[in-house]
């Protein structure tokens, strides 16, 4: 506030933030990169590890700075969970440069040893800013991250890696072949090259992107979940027809009443209910009780649509229309502003997928309000326990039947 003549404190410690985001001061005590004005005492970085030096640490630094930190006997050098997770992760990846890097961290430890014990315990504590701007603790935002526009603006996007340690890499980021052959100059890009790339990063910022670990976990969770109801992967009754003559199974499966089983398996999701037709005509009986039954009338009607055959697809598409979408239609479903516009815009020339758009909005409606409300009503949970109370008697009977057999 003195220095910048801030007259707002809100403005200045938000000012001061932003600067301990990035490393220039930190927190003694805590290794959240924020400033407050509560009376915690700060340190300055030293100008060695100042982001304006383009640092940019290998895995390999960050690897040998854990294995400083397991090597030291200090409470306040233990390692935190995610830094424990984080080695390990390190070593299984470095398994065959592990005694470099072991032998790298002893190395430093020695030198550490020599220093003196302040000047020893302030650079530990700039060294560890220096890893809570690079490798944040979870949670924290990583203000190291490059914006995927900001790379494609530059004219050299790969930035030139430093090492913390001296640690060199063995890895090349060209093949020398391609090192000794001359650079062509660089076309001038048109006006349209430009907009392909534009409409081409437009795309990639509208991506859905997970980790490979969020995927595999989700993966694994689906297969778990349904594995009870794959034939081939679990014992299913009264006998599995892929192994054996008895279809049972199956009729059991395409009958009107529903066993626990097939009850159960609704809750797991709307697709699944709808999959199902009893599940789909309990989930229609209990959108009439809320009167919003149209909503899935329709969707089923689009669904119907995609099958007809096309000499049909245009009357029906009109019928469509006129039945949910129609100004004073007798079963009007609410659609958002562009749903709307895109679907009579698609009517001019009607087709089985006129209606997509307008079905994936209503679809996400029914999904995020009307299924929950569905799975918590009289009519899902009367019916789970229902077909639960009769698998219980079914079995009473049958152990019945087998002590008087024996």
């Amino acid at each position: 506030m003195k220095n910048l003549s801030t007259e707002d404190s809100a403005e200045a410690i938000h000012l001061g933030s932003l600067i301990a985001a990035l490393g220039y001061l930190f927190p003694i005590s805590d290794h959240v990169l924020t400033l407050k004005d509560d009376g915690t005492l700060y340190r300055f970085q030293a100008p060695y590890f100042w982001p304006s030096n383009c640092w940019e640490p290998e895995n390999t630094d960050y690897a040998i700075y854990l294995c400083k930190r397991t090597m030291q006997n200090k409470a306040r050098l233990e390692l935190a969970d995610y830094e424990a997770e984080n080695l390990a992760r390190l070593q299984r990846a470095f398994a065959r440069k592990w005694e470099f890097i072991f032998m790298q961290a002893e190395a430093q430890v020695k030198i550490d040893r020599k220093k003196d014990k302040a000047e020893r315990k302030i650079l530990d504590s700039q060294e560890r800013a220096f890893w809570d701007v690079h490798r944040p603790v979870p949670g924290c935002v990583n203000t190291t991250e490059m914006d995927i526009r900001k790379c494609q603006r530059e004219k050299n996007p790969q930035r030139v890696k430093k090492s913390v340690y001296g640690v060199t890499d063995d890895t090349q980021t060209q093949s020398p072949v391609h090192q000794s052959l001359p650079s062509q100059p660089a076309r001038k890009p048109t006006r349209e090259d430009v907009q392909k790339e534009i409409s081409f990063l437009n795309m990639q910022l509208d991506r859905h992107c997970m980790k490979m670990s969020k995927v595999a976990d989700s993966l694994m969770s689906y297969t778990e979940q349904f594995m009870v109801y794959d034939p081939l992967a679990s014992t299913v009754e009264p006998s599995n027809p892929w192994i054996s003559d008895d279809m049972t199974f199956w009729d059991l499966e395409a009958s009107r009443d529903p066993s626990q089983h097939r009850v159960k398996k609704w809750g797991f999701s709307l697709e699944e209910a709808l999959k199902d037709p009893v599940g789909r005509d309990a989930f229609l009986k209990f959108l009439e009780s809320e009167f919003s039954s149209e909503n899935l009338r329709f969707w089923l009607a689009v669904q119907d649509l995609k099958r007809r055959p096309l000499e049909n697809v245009a009357a029906r598409a009109q019928e469509i229309w006129q039945e949910f979408l129609a100004e004073g239609a007798p079963s009007s479903i609410n659609l958002d502003s562009h749903s709307y516009e895109l679907t009579s815009h698609n009517l001019k020339d009607p087709g089985r997928y006129s209606y997509e758009d307008a079905q994936e909005h209503i679809f996400k409606l029914m999904k995020s309000d009307s299924y929950a409300r569905f799975l918590r009503s009289n009519i899902y949970q009367d019916l789970l326990l229902a077909r639960k109370k009769l698998g219980k008697s079914l079995t009473g009977k049958r152990l019945t039947g087998l002590m008087q057999s024996s």
